[in-house]
């Protein structure tokens, strides 16, 4: 085989190889939940017949947590070789493009998976249970925000919630509790159905974003296939958001059609509230129209004015309770959080007798500007993201690069946190921002394997006490490799000399 060969068989190979691991990922992740209750999947009480299905297999704790890793491995890679297959805008990639699937079929193979996950047990961690259990609160005259599942002894939905949530009131928005309210009345005392309602509702909002996403990138085939590899097929995504049952899933889907709807200030307005009033933190996307709108004060007043109204309006139906849990939970420190290391640290120079939240609050939010300010001057300096004439920003470029920054530099993230910055980049132009998020994303998920504390065997404890600290310093690695990228990027070009110019 002569090399001219291999050079034009070796872009079919990779983008075959990257589409193998991701469909063969998407499949690992579906079996897990048909094999039913294990490790990874948490059981439900109910009538067999009512929905999510599962075989009932109850599979070795140590297979499924194997099946679960090899997913995200397999998921995490391919998703990563079929972006680099794609290449950055401008480069000579055609040939090797051509060699992944239509966009249309991708949409497809997402969607489709997604709807079958609907009707399988949520796996990977327990938090679908916690969902339940407040919104059986609703439905029995319980405050959500201020009871824990604990102070519901002998219910058959709260019993379910795993330690050590137990005693934790929600810290979910007035939306998200209405939606569990919802599917609460629905299920009653079935625990099975509660959660099938709940999963539907999440995998809609999935579909929903993912045509969304596909409408808005149709008239360009490379922006269509990039945008269907980060979010509808992308198998991290169809792990976390829609096999995990994330709530996640739903602010995603309202910040998303917001940006789309932004020319409608009323409408945008609207669903910029309801993301909020899911989960407080979506609100960092806010401030990407308040940026393109802040020379038309009288649309961002208007548009201001309806989030702000939905939002008061739902935190004023639960009462102000529901605050408290979320300042709460804002000053803790995840453990697979780079944080986490710097909190050992000052302990081990300071002294153990504090936590050190407040200080490391501040580094979060010092760095949070920094890692910020930098993907912006890069995005302006450079048009990265799809930036306008004269280094324009537009609102979905300034939304991605405040949120890429947020779960970069705060305290508490979990995996499925990330799913916001893969919505948001789907909707600008590429760049090696997609592999930092991709490889932050897959650094995370592999932390949390399974992000549960019961049924997972003594022997695999390593997992949560060795592995999981172990990758925060990945993310750290990968944090820093971030903002010198950034900041070299957005430098003065830089011209070879002479000497070094190549020939006509």
């Amino acid at each position: 085989m002569t090399s001219q060969t291999h050079r034009t068989h070796a872009p079919a190979r990779a983008a075959g190889a990257a589409m193998a691991a991701i469909g063969v990922s998407i499949l690992l992740t579906i079996t897990i939940g048909l094999l039913g209750p294990s490790a990874v999947v948490p059981a439900l009480s109910g009538p067999s017949w009512q929905p999510p299905y599962s075989l009932g297999t109850q599979p070795a704790p140590h297979l499924v947590i194997a099946l679960a890793a090899l997913a995200i491995l397999l998921g995490g890679l391919g998703l990563l070789a079929a972006l680099h297959t794609l290449g950055p805008p401008g480069s000579p990639h055609a040939t090797s493009r051509s060699r992944l699937p239509d966009p249309r079929s991708l949409v497809l193979l997402g969607c489709l998976s997604a709807g079958i996950l609907a009707f399988l047990p949520p796996s990977g961690s327990a938090d679908h249970l916690n969902y339940a259990a407040y919104g059986r609160m609703v439905t029995l005259g319980l405050n959500p925000y201020t009871h824990g599942a604990i102070d519901l002894p002998g219910d058959p939905i709260a019993d379910a919630v795993e330690k050590p949530w137990r005693e934790e009131p929600s810290v979910y928005g007035p939306i998200a509790t209405a939606v569990q309210a919802l599917a609460s009345w629905i299920g009653g005392d079935s625990l099975r159905l509660t959660i099938f309602i709940l999963a539907l509702v999440n995998a809609a909002a999935f579909i929903a974003t993912a045509l969304l996403i596909d409408r808005f990138t149709r008239h360009d085939p490379a922006k269509r296939l990039r945008a269907a590899l980060l979010w509808t097929v992308n198998p991290l995504l169809l792990y976390q958001l829609v096999a995990g049952m994330h709530v996640d899933t739903l602010a995603i889907a309202c910040m998303v059609a917001a940006l789309l709807a932004r020319s409608r200030p009323v409408g945008a307005g609207v669903l910029l509230g309801l993301g909020v009033a899911i989960k407080v933190n979506a609100g960092l996307v806010a401030l990407g129209p308040a940026w393109e709108l802040r020379r038309r004060p009288a649309r961002l007043a208007l548009m201001a004015g309806c989030a702000v109204a939905v939002v008061v309006v739902g935190y004023a139906i639960v009462g102000p309770e529901a605050i408290a849990p979320m300042t709460r939970t804002s000053k803790s420190i995840s453990h697979a959080s780079p944080w986490k290391l710097v909190q050992g640290w000052l302990q081990a120079i300071v002294g153990t007798g504090s936590a050190y939240r407040g200080e490391i609050q501040i580094g979060s939010l010092l760095l949070l500007a920094l890692i910020a300010w930098a993907l912006l001057r890069l995005a302006a300096r450079r048009g990265l993201l799809g930036a306008g004439p004269g280094g324009e920003l537009g609102a979905p470029v300034v939304a991605a690069c405040l949120v890429v920054a947020y779960l970069f530099a705060t305290p508490y993230i979990l995996p499925w946190y990330d799913g916001l910055a893969f919505g948001l980049l789907a909707l600008v132009a590429a760049s090696a921002l997609d592999t930092f998020v991709a490889g932050h994303l897959l650094v995370l998920s592999l932390a949390y394997l399974p992000a549960r504390v019961q049924e997972v065997p003594v022997d695999l404890d390593w997992l949560s006490k060795v592995l999981r600290p172990q990758l925060a310093w990945a993310l750290l690695a990968l944090t820093a490799l971030l903002v010198v990228w950034a900041w070299r990027a957005a430098g003065p070009a830089r011209t070879p000399p002479a000497s070094a110019a190549p020939p006509p």
